[in-house]
């Protein structure tokens, strides 16, 4: 064998051995790849993975939701009795009834006005949380809860501006209570759960999304930011619960639009807590006020004062002997910043102020005629607080 022979043999050998290497290599790490990895997930088990969620948050948040029964006492005149003489005559008895109705006699009459409504167990002291218009103007309340049992409720505190009240009762065993969860994390296109008793249809349960978030202008409350979902909300699941895959409240279903399907709106947990702890420690809800009264900042306006967006809240109206004219704000000043939050609109400071405790000194950024400065006061306690 001559040297290069063997030269190419040895070569030969060395390009064999290394394909062998690189064969098993490749073998190995397939093999450790393929069984280490998670398998991908059917659609069918994604599925029954999604279906178990729904079922077990409703499982879990439908003991807590109640069924409200209002009942109000009213008075109405009745028509005076047909005088003697003319008692018998048809054709006075018809003239007497033209004028003064067909019912029966004497000075008044009570009669009875149900209404029906949702709302949800947030304490085992027996504190449920529903909507003011639930019970406005009640004389009583009767909470049936999931297992049928009645009991006469009392009125704790109501905050006509969000659209808020409290119940309570003396429960006989211990509750199921639902968890009020951060609608400050909310996202548009979560799944959203509407609980409640829709034309008297009790424990029914809807599901849906998150359609937005902070809607303001409906024209509801006072104090508005909402959820909006296209759960399906009807007449009768005002003060019911709207929950997350988590099972946990996020927000209390309020009110629908009935020119359209699907728009319903929830008010956001988070301003709840605020307002519920308030009506159960002192029946009433105390607000921070400014002392002025805002509207929004237009873009031509924006423009004019150098401001980048419309991004801030107008001055219509200062208070005289208010935190706001003793600061020395004034008219048609834009307060962009308060107390280090930019302001995003009108409503926005509204929520802000009023969620301020009263006597807390705040930093507003104010901009006048294209100068900004900052100014500080001390907020006081609305003088409206019903």
């Amino acid at each position: 064998m001559t040297p290069g022979t063997a030269r190419a043999g040895l070569f030969a050998a060395t390009l064999v051995l290394c394909a062998a290497i690189g064969f098993a290599v490749h073998a190995y790490w397939t093999t450790r790849v393929i069984s280490t990895s998670p398998a991908t997930p059917s659609p069918l088990g994604t599925a029954d993975a999604l279906q178990s969620a729904f079922v077990q948050v409703a499982e879990r948040v439908r003991p807590a939701v109640v069924n409200l029964g209002t009942v109000q006492m009213s008075r109405t005149a009745r028509r005076p009795a047909v005088p003697g003489p003319f008692a018998d005559d048809p054709l006075f008895k018809d003239f007497f009834d033209q004028f003064f109705g067909r019912r029966g006699q004497g000075p008044s009459e009570e009669f009875r006005q149900s209404g029906l409504g949702s709302g949800v167990i947030f304490d085992k002291r027996g504190y449920v949380l529903t909507n003011f218009h639930v019970i406005r103007g009640a004389d009583a309340v009767t909470v049936r809860l999931s297992s049928k049992q009645e009991f006469r409720g009392r009125i704790v505190g109501t905050d006509p501006k969000t659209d808020l009240a409290v119940i309570q009762f003396q429960p006989e065993a211990a509750l199921t209570v639902a968890a009020l969860g951060n609608s400050d994390a909310v996202r548009v296109g979560e799944w959203a759960i509407a609980i409640g008793n829709p034309f008297g249809l009790d424990q029914t349960v809807t599901v849906g999304v998150v359609s937005a978030t902070a809607r303001a202008d409906v024209g509801i409350a006072t104090y508005e930011n909402f959820i909006q979902t296209d759960a399906s909300i009807n007449p009768g699941n005002s003060g019911g619960p709207l929950v997350n895959l988590r099972g946990e409240v996020i927000g209390i279903n309020t009110a629908i639009v009935a020119a359209g399907q699907g728009i319903g709106f929830a008010i956001p947990a988070n301003m709840v807590k605020r307002v519920t702890a308030q009506l159960v420690d002192r029946g009433k809800v105390t607000r921070g006020w400014l002392g002025v009264s805002v509207q929004p900042l237009s873009r031509e306006l924006a423009q004019s004062l150098g401001l980048g967006d419309s991004r801030g809240a107008v001055v219509a109206r200062v208070y005289p002997n208010s935190p706001a004219a003793d600061a020395g704000i004034a008219q048609s000043d834009v307060i962009v910043s308060y107390d280090g939050t930019p302001v995003e609109d009108y409503h926005h400071l509204q929520r802000l102020s009023a969620e301020t405790e009263v006597g807390r000194s705040v930093k507003l950024d104010v901009v006048r005629k294209k100068e900004r400065k900052t100014v500080t006061l001390k907020i006081a306690e609305s003088p409206d607080v019903k």
